[in-house]
Order: C-alpha cells, then structure tokens, then sequence
C-alpha cells in the first residue's frame, strides 16, 4: 500500500493510477491515469498526467510537471521544477478559431532511461531520449537525444562531458 500524505487535502486529485510496493505520495499533487513503480517518491505541487508510466525507486522532486507520453525508467532522478512537454507545435486553437481538442494535436513521445538525473528547472521538449546514466544540468533545456552516460547543460543543452564513475 502507497503511503499518501495528507491524502484528505481537498486541493490534491488521485484518480486511476497504479501504485506499486513503498510508494510514498506527499501532499498537493495531481496524479491521474498514470502507473507509478515500487519504491517511487513522488514530491508536494507536482503533476503527473495520464499515459505516464514511472518505474521503480524514481524521486520526483517538487513542483515538476509529467505529462502524457512521457516514459521514465527505473532509479531515475527528478529535479524540482522539472517540465516535460508532449506538444512540438502547440496553439490553443485551430486555424478556424476552434478550441483545440485531443484530435487536433500529435502527442510526442519521450522516453528517460534507467538512472539518469535530471536537474532542477531543466525543460525537457517533446520527442527526445535520454539515455541510461545521463546528467542534465540544472536549468537546462533539452531539445535533442542525451547519450547514455553523458552530462549536458545550457540553452540548448550541449554535451559537455561524460558521467564519471561518482557521479
């Protein structure tokens, strides 16, 4: 069973997800359609929509926003204030004036493999990998693929190094 703290917080939504073993939920998040693996934690103020899937023994630092098409393998780290984006060309409404609906867009996949760091802030756009072991520097914005084990960081983000062996 999930530990969920302050569970009967009337500002926090958790609706048809799938929580395994240890998982420990705080307070003020909105979780809803999206699996969440054992051992994961995830932190206050953040939102994780449908579709996502979060592997086991993930942090998800406060504040971060996942959203749907967003696949995080297991051990990967979260910074605060992290924001995933589904939408290469996302406007309200169509060239008709009409509010956009589910129909109207193409949801881009993203795909974090096992024990990459994300740091804080860090905007990750749509469609991008990054690879096992990856570093994202804080801040920074993803715009194309990480290789496994390699640190990036900056506006956009470039490679400056490789993940050594305490990091």
């Amino acid at each position: 069973m999930p530990e969920i703290i302050n569970i009967d917080n009337p500002t926090q939504k958790i609706v048809n997800v799938e929580v395994g073993e240890g998982v420990r939920i705080f307070h003020f998040v909105n979780l809803y359609g999206c699996k969440l693996g054992d051992g994961t934690k995830v932190g206050p103020f953040t939102e994780i929509q449908k579709g996502v899937t979060i592997g086991k023994n993930c942090k998800i630092s406060s504040h971060s926003f996942i959203c749907d098409g967003v696949t995080i393998e297991d051990e990967v780290f979260i910074g605060h204030g992290v924001m995933f984006i589904n939408d290469m060309f996302p406007r309200s409404t169509n060239e008709d004036g009409s509010v956009k609906s589910e129909a109207d867009w193409k949801l881009e996949t993203t795909h974090i493999e096992k024990r990459a760091a994300i740091g804080t802030n860090a905007t990750i756009l749509a469609g991008v990998r990054i690879g096992a072991g990856a570093l994202v520097g804080a801040g920074s914005v993803v715009t194309k693929d990480v290789p496994p084990m390699t640190k990036v960081a900056g506006n956009p983000a470039r490679v400056i190094g490789k993940v050594g062996p305490d990091e």
